[in-house]
C-alpha cells in the first residue's frame, strides 16, 4: 500500500539515449521511474528511485503484465512513449519484417500501452508524452515507413488529448530533429560532427520537464526541437 502513495512514470526505450535521459530526469524530480528496455547493460538505473525492466515492446503480454503490475502497486502519473526504430533507404529496399518493426514498435506498442493505463491516468489526471520526430511534419524520402510511423504517433496524441482532456489527462508529443542517440545504427548516415548539427538527449528531457512544469489548467501539446544547422555525415559503419 506504501507505494499507491507514491507517483511513478513509465518509460519506454529506457536503456539509451533518450529514454535514459528523460528516466533520469523523471528519477531526479522525485518520480518513481520505471524503465523499460532490451538490454541494459550498464549501470544506468543506479538511483534508488529508478528501476530497470527488461522486456521488449514487442512481447505484448509481458508488456501488458508488467505495466499492469505497477499500476496495481503505484499512481501512475506519467507514461513517456520513446522506444524507436528506425530503418532507411529507398522503401522498395525494405522488407516486410522492417516495416513490422517498424509500425509494431513506433506506433502499436504506444497505442497498447496508453490503452493500458489510459483509466490510471484519467484517475491521476496524468501525462501521455509521445516522443514523435520531426519526420512526422514533412515529406521523408528514404525514410517513408519511419516518417508514417511518426505522423500516426503524432495523429494519435491529438486525437487522444480531445478525448481525455476533459478528464485531466495531459498529451504532449515531442518532435526532436536529429539527435545524438543510436537511432541510426541502421542507416548510411548519421548526425553531423559540429555540435550545431544535433540535439542532445538531455534537451529532450528539458523539453519533457518544461511540459511537466506548466500550471494546472494549461496544457503544451507539441514541442519541436531543432538544431541550428542541418547537416549529417555519412556512417562509417554502413560505408
Amino acid at each position: 500500500m506504501e507505494g499507491m502513495t507514491m507517483e511513478a512514470a513509465i518509460v519506454t526505450g529506457a536503456s539509451s539515449g533518450i529514454g535514459c535521459a528523460v528516466s533520469r530526469r523523471l528519477g531526479a524530480l522525485g518520480y518513481e521511474v520505471f524503465g523499460i528496455g532490451r538490454d541494459f547493460g550498464g549501470e544506468h538505473f543506479p538511483e534508488e528511485n529508478m528501476h530497470p525492466i527488461v522486456c521488449d515492446v514487442l512481447d505484448t503480454e509481458k508488456l501488458c503484465a508488467c505495466v499492469r503490475q505497477i499500476a496495481a502497486d503505484y499512481r501512475v502519473r506519467i507514461l513517456v512513449n520513446n522506444a524507436g526504430v528506425g530503418y532507411y533507404g529507398l522503401h522498395e529496399e525494405l522488407n516486410p519484417e522492417k516495416i513490422k518493426a517498424l509500425v509494431r514498435t513506433n506506433l502499436e506498442a504506444p497505442m497498447i500501452l496508453t490503452q493500458q493505463l489510459l483509466r490510471h491516468l484519467k484517475k491521476n489526471k496524468g501525462y501521455v508524452i509521445n516522443i514523435s520526430s520531426v519526420t512526422a511534419q514533412e515529406a521523408n524520402p528514404r525514410g517513408c515507413a519511419y516518417g508514417a510511423t511518426k505522423a500516426g504517433l503524432a495523429s494519435f496524441s491529438r486525437s487522444l488529448f480531445a478525448e481525455t482532456r476533459k478528464y485531466g489527462v495531459k498529451v504532449v508529443t515531442v518532435y526532436p530533429d536529429m539527435t545524438r542517440t543510436n537511432l541510426y545504427r541502421n542507416a548510411d548516415f548519421r548526425e553531423g560532427e559540429e555540435a550545431e548539427s544535433y540535439l542532445l538527449p538531455e534537451e529532450v528531457a528539458d523539453a519533457v520537464e518544461y511540459a511537466l512544469n506548466q500550471r494546472e489548467g494549461m496544457i503544451v501539446t507539441d514541442i519541436s526541437l531543432s538544431p541550428q544547422i542541418r547537416r549529417i555525415r555519412r556512417n562509417a559503419a554502413h560505408v
